[in-house]
């Protein structure tokens, strides 16, 4: 093995005074849901708002004076980016981050608070890793690899040491995986200190290499979908990671952005905990029950970043309250007249229905002359209370009909 139980509590050694000690937080609704004890440990609370800091700072710490005059350089989507960016701040090196021009505004930003200067290069992920070196090469940069460095790889694999002193029956613990840095250094550490332990590997069915590479033997290059894990999306395996991931990893699931989406709103609304796409992935496997467990199982997921969107969390949280049947958008026709208004939300009041948004509609229906067409978006308790509101408006005398969610064409 290129990277061993030494190396990470090495990496422990060095991040002491640097990193937090995440907490692993014990889900009793994710427990009944699962069928086993269930547990979060919670690194979306990580200084710069995932588990990049640990890699990228035991690797620019052990930089030769030389090396952190000249700087560092990397390539990243976000998380890699603030990681790397804070942990040359705290060695007192400069960092150049290179990153795709389509990359969320709060981590380019975050990035540049941390002290980083910051390229925007390409369309992809991978024009982006291509300028980067080109940049290496001009000005004597150390290059920072986001996965596949071995010290980087130790310095992940700290929250293997933490998950298994903490939870000392662990018996599964799920990992996201983009390029598999994160889980190669977890699951050197949980093998090496828990051999039973199963490690699970989890990816997002828009970005799934690893099950195509495990068949084929060898890494393979897949294409890239739209997902809101934009942190796990890579399209191929490194060197250093895939022959860990061969040896070590139990077994590897995908997820939809559906199900990513409903462990994000999970972390909101249980855990009081904002998780980003690549976060969740793990959680969104267990949601979903894709990993088989036992009811003596200890099971452990890793939310290894918080750094979502404002504007996107706000999507995510409305499409699956939507989903849920929790917000429901109602149409109705009534004659155009005062009152009538007032009337249709006095029903919903009635029944117990909150208004979102009211939309007062003429010309866009082309609703007959001297007739107005209403659109309410409400909030109900569940599906069923839906169906109520639906009822009680009906039974006051309004027509009714109910807008459900499509199933748009990509």
């Amino acid at each position: 093995m290129t990277v061993t139980l030494a190396d990470i509590e090495d990496a422990r050694r060095v991040l002491k005074d640097v990193i937090l000690t995440t907490p692993i937080i014990a889900d009793g609704r994710l427990s009944r849901v699962v069928g086993a004890k269930s547990h979060l440990k919670a690194e979306s609370l990580q200084i710069g708002g995932s588990f990049k800091i640990r890699g990228a700072f035991n690797k620019i710490s052990r930089l030769t004076d030389d090396e952190k005059k000249r700087g560092v350089i990397a390539a990243s989507a976000g998380n890699h980016a603030q990681g790397v960016a804070l942990a040359a701040k705290l060695n007192d090196t400069k960092a150049t981050i290179v990153v795709p021009e389509f990359a969320p505004l709060t981590k380019i930003m975050a990035t540049k608070s941390f002290g980083g200067e910051v390229v925007l290069y390409g369309a992809t992920f991978d024009e982006a890793i291509a300028h980067s070196r080109k940049l290496q090469e001009q000005h004597g940069y150390t290059y920072v690899h986001a996965f596949d460095d071995e010290l980087v790889i130790a310095g992940q694999g700290t929250i293997g040491l933490e998950i298994a002193e903490t939870l000392p029956d662990v018996s599964t613990v799920v990992v996201p995986i983009g390029g598999g840095g994160l889980i190669s250094g977890i699951a050197t550490a949980i093998k090496s200190l828990k051999p039973k332990s199963r490690i699970i590997g989890v990816q997002a069915e828009n970005a799934a290499w690893v099950n195509p590479s495990l068949k084929a033997g060898h890494a393979v290059k897949v294409e890239i979908g739209q997902t809101i894990a934009d942190g796990i999306a890579v399209k191929t395996p490194g060197e250093v990671t895939f022959p860990i991931i061969q040896q070590l990893v139990d077994e590897v699931v995908e997820v939809s952005e559906e199900e990513i989406a409903r462990a994000i709103y999970f972390c909101v609304q249980n855990n009081r905990l904002v998780v980003e796409g690549a976060g969740a992935a793990g959680l969104a496997a267990l949601l979903a029950k894709k990993i088989d467990v036992s009811p003596d199982d200890t099971v452990c997921a890793v939310l290894c970043g918080g750094n979502i969107d404002a504007n996107l969390l706000a999507r995510v949280l409305e499409q699956v309250l939507v989903r849920q049947g929790r917000y429901i958008m109602l149409k109705m026709l009534v004659p155009d007249r005062p009152g009538m208004l007032a009337g249709a939300l006095s029903a919903v009041a009635e029944a117990g229905a909150n208004v979102i948004e009211v939309f007062h509609r003429r010309a866009m229906w082309l609703a007959p002359l001297g007739r107005v067409g209403i659109e309410m978006l409400l909030e109900v308790r569940d599906s069923d209370h839906g169906r109520e509101v639906q009822k009680h408006l009906e039974d006051a005398g309004y027509h009714v009909e109910r807008e459900g969610p499509r199933d748009w064409e990509e």
